[in-house]
């Protein structure tokens, strides 16, 4: 196997399979091919890199030093490279293509399933791929190529250059439906001095900023559960177990089927931005332009507050 033909798109697609799946024999099964072939085809990518790109064990195949570090390369080639051939294949001033969609849980339901149906009416071409991932987890999926947009939250201060500011919304106390606490519209961050909180999971930047506030007001915040799932987070305040803190996005259906109840934190706001963020280097295409044109309306079609 020459040089050249390490730049084959095929060769390193079964390298990107053969990471997901980490087995040749389970890869063979679920794609009918013969293992041989891909056992050979394998041996011949690694001999051209001069290093292996897998560990072999007894159970299969895990990913060498060199394999993690080629793998987020391999994934932004790959895209790019399909981006290129669907705009060779089907014409300039098509949206045409792969696009990898990164989003918060609370964002799916409300904004992407609506996007996702008006792409499909539109844009027929466009082939959405969507990873559902706690804000704190968002960087590495970007840094990493493993997304090319994401819908996240983050403070006014932390929007970068290039985001897409889709909404502006507050932060709500959530507790189980009677509780005192959020009986009213409004609580000041200062009633939650004491108060048993379900939050995610460090390091998050929601956390670092939830944590200095309450510093300014001096006391720390006393955090009984941490959980990078919005279900943990909702159960825990509808069960009583704790209170946590959450966007409008993520009340629903809850908040209407009167099975939590919410109040507006003040005193001060805790305001977030719900952006589109593209990943680096991402030069958008035709089919980028289109996803987020169908979140950007689809987003602004929402309620910012809850009543």
């Amino acid at each position: 196997m020459n040089d050249l033909s390490m730049m084959r798109p095929a060769a390193w697609q079964l390298f990107l399979d053969l990471a997901k799946e980490g087995s040749l024999s389970r890869l063979a099964l679920r794609q009918e091919r013969a293992q041989p072939q891909l056992s050979r085809q394998l041996a011949e990518l690694e001999a051209a890199c001069g290093t292996p790109l897998f560990v072999r064990h007894a159970r299969g195949l895990q990913l060498s030093e060199y394999g993690q570090w080629v793998l987020p390369l391999v994934r932004g080639w790959l895209a790019q490279t399909q981006a290129l051939q669907d705009e060779i294949r089907h014409g300039l001033g098509v949206a045409v293509g792969e696009v990898r969609l990164g989003v918060i849980p609370s964002a799916v339901g409300p904004v992407v399933m609506p996007a996702l149906a008006a792409l499909r009416q539109q844009h027929p071409l466009v082939r959405l791929t969507i990873t559902e991932a706690l804000d704190s987890q968002m960087d590495h999926s970007l840094q990493s190529a493993r997304v090319d947009m994401a819908v996240r939250y983050v403070h006014p201060a932390g929007v970068r250059p290039g985001d897409q500011v889709l909404q502006s919304v507050g932060t709500y106390l959530v507790g189980p439906p009677g509780d005192p606490l959020t009986r009213r519209k409004t609580v000041p961050f200062a009633r939650l001095q004491g108060l048993p909180l379900v939050l995610p999971c460090k390091p998050s930047a929601w956390r670092d900023t939830l944590d200095g506030l309450a510093q300014q007001q001096g006391f720390a915040l006393q955090v009984a559960l941490e959980a990078d799932s919005l279900r943990v987070q909702k159960d825990s305040a509808m069960q009583g177990v704790a209170h946590t803190l959450l966007g409008p996005l993520a009340l629903e259906p809850e908040r209407h089927q009167k099975r939590l109840q919410v109040a507006l934190v003040v005193e001060p706001a805790l305001p977030r931005l719900i952006v589109l963020t593209l990943r680096p280097g991402l030069s958008p295409n035709l089919a980028h332009r289109a996803v987020a044109d169908a979140i950007m309306a689809c987003a602004q079609g929402q309620p910012g507050q809850a009543a």
